[in-house]
């Protein structure tokens, strides 16, 4: 058995997976919380066994010293897993990185530099790799980047049409996000298919508090919805999705809100929350089905948006094979899938309302009938970064020398 030690690190968090990568299986996993306060609460999960205390993390790195104690007196013994690598969580590689690369001090140097265009998750994401590289100096480190899938995506659908000078000086571009769920899921969808992921056209939509929908042509991302942030596309729990830009100019002149101001609005109270009062979609379907009018207002735009991107997609794809849902909300709430692809039988899509509602956590959910086949297909962001990151060591070991 060979594993692989997954790392997403937030600015006060510390997420881990221990991960099988021949079976796939979740050997453990653990969240530190509140990193820098006085009590962190910290959780360690090793098959039946579940830890939960307060430990002292007044960083990274004493975060890291409790995981390890964690391991140490609840397990798996990391000795006996063979942990051959660390795998980052990187969200933006920039134009950078098109692909998952092992940790050097360049690496960081180049991660550290793109960090104006991801300032919430870059520098937490380098404090995360600081500490692991000090816990596990042995171990070779890699680097995978939430936007590494999208580097595919043709220049019609990354460049903006502003001022290029201004554009290319700032390195302002769509870059796109949720990289490593639509690369995990449109493969997986391909293989529920049988077919080959070179010959699939997928719409893949990535439906949580974040979300995003990718248009994924032979497993190449051809178009995607966030953009230079995570803040543009589809309506999410407290962000905006797209708006038209002439809105915050408007906001300046007439409201006289600041640029934090407006950064605050469009990230913390936007989307369902915004619309609602709400940004946790349960309440908001809760709410709309005892007729409340803003929630029942706030599923209609947000169905409006799916089905928009849903139809836009096809035509970027020239139809497609498949649509998959994924992640919290496209995993789990049969209205939105409902929401999204009604009225759309037009186009091959046809639902079936019992498949939706229910069924095992992978299924697929059209008719027999529907020339476009969709499914629910859970993610697994940490798999895909602990396969990404056992591969780029295979890679770079240098080759056996054989006696003669």
């Amino acid at each position: 058995m060979s594993s692989v030690f997954v790392v997403n690190a937030g600015s006060s968090s510390l997420k881990y997976q221990l991960v099988d990568v021949a079976s796939g299986a979740a050997l453990a996993s653990g969240l530190v919380e509140r990193i820098g306060e006085a009590r962190s609460p910290a959780r360690h999960v090793a098959g039946d066994v579940r830890s939960e205390r307060e430990v002292e993390a007044g960083d990274h790195e004493a975060a890291f010293a409790h995981v390890l104690a964690a391991f140490a007196e609840h397990g798996p013994a990391l000795d006996d897993a063979q942990v051959v690598a660390v795998g980052h969580r990187v969200v933006q590689g920039g134009d950078r990185f098109d692909a998952a690369v092992v940790i050097d001090d360049d690496v960081v140097a180049a991660i550290t530099d793109v960090a104006p265009l991801a300032p919430l998750h870059n520098p937490a994401n380098l404090l995360g790799i600081t500490a692991a590289r000090a816990a596990f100096p042995t171990l070779p480190h890699v680097a995978v980047f939430d936007t590494a899938f999208h580097r595919t995506l043709p220049r019609a659908a990354w460049r903006y049409a502003i001022d290029r000078a201004v554009a290319d000086e700032h390195q302002v571009r769509k870059y796109g996000f949720h990289g490593t769920s639509h690369q995990f899921v449109a493969r997986r969808t391909a293989e529920l298919l049988g077919r080959p992921l070179e010959q699939t056209r997928t719409v893949v939509l990535h439906l949580g508090n974040g979300a995003s929908a990718c248009a994924v042509d032979g497993g190449r991302s051809v178009e995607t919805s966030m953009g230079l942030t995570p803040l543009a596309g589809l309506v999410m729990g407290t962000r905006s999705g797209d708006v038209d830009p002439g809105v915050l100019i408007h906001l300046h002149r007439v409201a006289g809100m600041s640029i934090d101001d407006l950064d605050r609005l469009l990230n913390q109270r936007s989307g369902l929350l915004g619309l609602t009062g709400t940004g946790d979609l349960r309440d908001v379907v809760r709410a709309a089905g005892a007729g409340d009018d803003h929630a029942v207002e706030a599923l209609e735009v947000l169905a409006h948006r799916l089905r928009s991107t849903i139809g836009a997609y096809l035509a970027v794809l020239g139809g497609a094979d498949a649509i998959a849902f994924t992640a919290g909300v496209g995993e789990n709430s049969a209205p939105v899938r409902a929401a999204a692809l009604a009225g759309l039988e037009g186009l091959g899509i046809e639902l079936d309302a019992a498949r939706n509602e229910s069924g095992p956590a992978e299924r697929r959910i059209s008719t027999d009938a529907s020339r476009v086949a969709v499914w629910v297909v859970p993610t697994a962001e940490e798999l895909e970064i602990a396969r990404q990151s056992a591969a780029v060591v295979e890679a770079a070991r240098p080759p056996a020398i054989l006696d003669p």
